[in-house]
């Protein structure tokens, strides 16, 4: 068995002992893979062969197939289950959309998934095109789809599976502000995540299922919040957050599993770094009596399936002389991190809003706005890849110019810091000025000084003037909640280049890169 425990696992127990009539149960789960079919570095971005080779890698799918086939031999009956964001991360998504997640996916096994927010980024259609490849259930209960064609009477709220001769009712749940962080279109309704749930337990329990997991692309935060406001569900398995759960890292967001009342949540971070392995076991009744486990790292332990990584390398061809082409040298590391690009000014935050006002500062543009949530990889030290810049800005977003007032400006900053305690993608990343803030603030009034760059000097920012913005198209149109660009923008202009190929092009005229940080963004 060459899986292996951090440091070992962890149990939580509501009995002693086990009946003969109790059930158990493996649940194999993972969230947020982004597309990371191939190996990833540290710094959740590409890996060379040469460096998986030596052990200095993580994930990828062929660790996965011959993970889960090992946890599987563990246990009398295993499920296997996504917390949602398959879509999106880097150039196989680009390139093949859906497709490669849904055949690694049918080759792993899965018994269902939850639609994460990112499954929208290409509208209902790639999304239904997914399901129509997949051979499980995908999920989603707390939106109303009888509007979209594509969806209606295809999207399930909740299904049934047998495992072991027991029913298990699975439960689909998604980000309440999906139309905010994606793009599901005007005919998909969100609505609130515990009002959903209890719906599903409630329609599930009258059916007589009485084990009942949700599978929710909701965060941490919202998962405790389900936990602690419905009943009748015994398992929760976590994406959106990246959330990293054990019960002996000490980097780990909290326990594996964390108990609230006598439901289980559990997360296994992101991008296939760990396989999330927990043992539960149920009474006769369905109460949850037992559940321990462990998030599995994914390491140079783990040997990767021989076959899966040839399919993998195949598929790989079409994108090898793009992701291979050296565009620039960085100096250090360059920190893309999401709990550093979610959370105050970081180094890929400001090469890229510097990147985008470069671009365009000449059109009288003198502020750059990149929200945090659409840097998605942090860059290591030396040569840099258009393949790495394409994995932190895998999503074909183009500059957008427009002009705004300063009033206009605050609101859009403000919503930026709205949701800083839930680590949001709107966090703003800013180039042309300086912004000061209070995190202890309420959200819509935690702006305590904006200045901005005018010469040599700063000066304060003018409600009352208008000023030219660069941000990207998902932002300008209102996504991560900045509708107020939307609004109040005016003479946008959406078709710029892609910001991919501004970065990579700043970053050549600027080799080697010095990553910094200059107190662009400071918290009071």
């Amino acid at each position: 068995m060459f899986l292996r425990f951090l440091g070992g696992a962890a149990a939580i127990a509501f009995s002693a002992g086990a009946a003969a009539a109790d059930y158990s149960l493996t649940i194999l789960h993972t969230n947020d893979f982004h597309a990371r079919f191939e190996p990833i570095s540290k710094y959740d971005s590409g890996c060379s062969e040469a460096d998986n080779t030596e052990g200095k890698c993580f994930g990828g799918t062929a660790r996965l197939v011959a993970a889960v086939e090992e946890a599987r031999k563990r246990s009398n009956n295993a499920i296997l289950v996504d917390g949602g964001d398959q879509f999106q991360g880097t150039l196989f998504y680009s390139y093949y959309k859906g497709k490669m997640a849904a055949e690694f996916m049918n080759k792993l096994g899965y018994d269902a998934m939850t639609v994460g927010n990112h499954e929208f980024d290409d509208g209902p259609e790639v999304l239904s095109g997914f399901m129509d490849a997949v051979d499980f259930p995908v999920l989603m209960s707390n939106a109303d789809v009888s509007g979209e064609a594509m969806l209606a009477g295809k999207l399930a709220k909740s299904t049934v599976i047998e495992r072991g001769g027991e029913k298990l009712g699975l439960i689909g749940l998604t980000p309440q502000d999906t139309d905010e962080l994606a793009s599901p279109g005007p005919n998909v309704i969100f609505t609130d995540p515990v009002h959903a749930v209890q719906g599903e337990v409630d329609k599930l329990t009258a059916e007589g299922v009485n084990k009942i997991i949700v599978l929710s692309h909701s965060g941490y935060r919202v998962d405790q919040r389900v936990a602690a406001e419905t009943t009748g569900v015994d398992v929760i398995v976590g994406g959106h957050t990246n959330t990293y759960l054990s019960n002996t890292s000490d980097r780990a967001e909290g326990p594996y599993p964390t108990m609230v009342g006598d439901t289980a949540i559990v997360s296994a971070y992101a991008y296939g770094k760990f396989l999330g392995e927990l043992n539960v076991t149920f009474s006769d009744a369905g109460a949850l009596i037992e559940a321990k486990g462990e998030a599995l790292i994914m390491d140079a332990a783990v040997t990767e399936d021989a076959p899966t990584k040839e399919r993998i390398a195949v598929l790989a061809q079409p994108l090898d002389e793009i992701r291979s082409k050296v565009v620039a040298e960085t100096a250090e590391a360059i920190d893309g991190d999401k709990g550093s690009c979610r959370a105050g000014e970081c180094t890929m935050g400001n090469l890229v809003a510097d990147a985008m006002l470069a671009r365009v500062k000449a059109q009288g543009v003198q502020i750059a706005i990149q929200n945090g949530g659409g840097l998605r990889a942090s860059i290591d030290g030396g040569p840099v890849t258009m393949g790495e810049v394409l994995t932190v800005l895998p999503f074909q977003n183009t500059l957008s110019t427009f002009q705004a007032k300063g009033s206009t400006l605050i609101a859009a900053l403000e919503n930026g810091l709205s949701q800083i305690e839930d680590g949001a993608g709107r966090f703003p990343q800013v180039a042309g000025m300086k912004l000061v803030y209070d995190p202890a603030a309420a959200p819509g009034s935690r702006v305590v000084s904006v200045v901005v760059a005018e010469g040599d000097t700063f000066v304060p920012l003018d409600p009352e003037k208008v000023y030219g913005v660069v941000t990207n198209n998902y932002v300008r149109n209102g996504g991560d909640g900045y509708k107020v660009l939307g609004v109040e923008g005016m003479n946008a202009y959406d078709f710029g280049p892609d910001l991919a190929d501004v970065t990579a092009e700043y970053l050549a005229q600027h080799t080697p890169y010095s990553p910094y940080l200059d107190g662009r963004i400071t918290a009071k």
